[in-house]
This record gives C-alpha cells, sequence and structure tokens, in this order.
C-alpha cells in the first residue's frame, strides 16, 4: 500500500513559475494601455523591472507615476483587471510536467490555490491540468474569508477524493500560508523550494513548518514513500 493515497498541489510557483504569469500579464496590460503607457514594449520592460523592487504590489500605480499620468482609482482597477483576466502565456515545470506523469495513477491527484476565480481558472485551463488531476479547488469559489489559512478547502478535498486526511499530502511553496491547514489536519505537507521561488524564503507561520523541503518535485517519490 502507498503512504499517501492523494497527494495534492499547490499552482503558483509549485507547478509553474508565477513571475512568468506576471509578466505575461504586464504585457496584457501594455498592450490594452499602449496609447496611454506611451508604447507596450517600453512599460512591459519597466514593469517587469519594478516586480523585482519594493514597489511589487503597486507597479501599476508607480508606473503611471513616473510617466506623469494620475493613477487614479478607476484607472487602476481597469489595469488590473485586464492583468487578473488575461489569457496567460505560461508553461508547467518540467519537474511538474514529469511528476503528474509519472504519479498518476499511483495515487489521487488535486489542486488547492488562491486567486481570483476567473484568473486561475484561465492558468489551470493554459496548462491543461483539468485533465491531469482528479480534483480542483478554488478557494475563491466558497467566497470572502476561505482562502489558505482556512481549512475547508482541504476538508473539503479529502471529503470529495474519499480519502483518509492522515493519507493525504500537500506540497506547496510559502511557507508563511500554505501549511497550516493541512498541518491542523494531519496531512503531510511538503515545500517546494524553488531557486526563482517568489516566497521561497518566506519565514513559516505559528503552525506551518512543512514536514519536508525540497527543491525539484524529482525528489516527491522519496519524500513521500518515507525514504
Amino acid at each position: 500500500m502507498p503512504v499517501i493515497d492523494a497527494l495534492i498541489f499547490d499552482l503558483d510557483d509549485t507547478l509553474y513559475p508565477e513571475r512568468a504569469f506576471a509578466f505575461s500579464g504586464f504585457s496584457a496590460v501594455a498592450k490594452a494601455f499602449a496609447d496611454l503607457l506611451s508604447g507596450a514594449d517600453q512599460a512591459t520592460a519597466r514593469m517587469r523591472q519594478l516586480f523585482d523592487t519594493e514597489h511589487r504590489p503597486r507597479v501599476f500605480n508607480t508606473l503611471l507615476a513616473e510617466i506623469g499620468v494620475e493613477p487614479d482609482r478607476q484607472l487602476i482597477t481597469a489595469m488590473v483587471q485586464a492583468y487578473r483576466t488575461h489569457r496567460p502565456t505560461i508553461a508547467l515545470h518540467a519537474d511538474a510536467d514529469a511528476a503528474l506523469t509519472r504519479l498518476r495513477g499511483r495515487c489521487k491527484l488535486g489542486l488547492i490555490t488562491d486567486g481570483p476565480i476567473i484568473m486561475q481558472q484561465h492558468k489551470i485551463e493554459t496548462l491543461g491540468l483539468q485533465t491531469r488531476l482528479d480534483e480542483i479547488i478554488l478557494t475563491a469559489e466558497f467566497g470572502e474569508g476561505f482562502g489558505k489559512p482556512h481549512t475547508r478547502a482541504f476538508e473539503t478535498m479529502a471529503e470529495r477524493l474519499r480519502i483518509n486526511p492522515a493519507r493525504c499530502a500537500y506540497v506547496a511553496d510559502n511557507p508563511a500560508k500554505d501549511f497550516i491547514a493541512p498541518n491542523v489536519l494531519g496531512w503531510r505537507t511538503v515545500q517546494i523550494r524553488r531557486a526563482d521561488g517568489i516566497y521561497r524564503d518566506n519565514s513559516p507561520a505559528e503552525g506551518g513548518r512543512p514536514g519536508a523541503v525540497i527543491e525539484t518535485l524529482d525528489l516527491l517519490d522519496g519524500v513521500l514513500s518515507g525514504a
């Protein structure tokens, strides 16, 4: 009998690089507002630069201020909407693609992810995950307040898959929020700490320390089998 009967993944920076989605979104915003931003290419390049600074949470505001455009709420809302609803140019990490193929049929596979519904749906569709997983849960579908670290998505996943929580595992990247709920419920937890991961150096939240840390999903089999 396998040690784990259900292996559940996070999405962003676990199965694909979140930076790629951000850059794809910046291109979409730059094209949609090219006239206002005085050209799409230059605006895209500048937003990519801002992503790696303290201005990451307010990239659009900062860009507009730099070019002398008042970053009013209506304009920012429109830019955020263009970012969230665009069809992204993203691909699975090679080790994630290999892991999903390798583990298919050996245990149930699932996904639990936070984020706006349409944005996460577009990512899932682009990556083709709907045909490679047994269950997908977008925490936003439960309504406000049920994102991680709330336990509802994890409880629902185990119920839908009909798997004992003690035989479930969650693989994710952000120790500040990802592992609190599954730890409480008795799941195995594994942090994937990628070299380019945005949250790789976050400190674990109280009760949120992962049971294991790996640098690549190629090592997942050994961790989950207890080897």
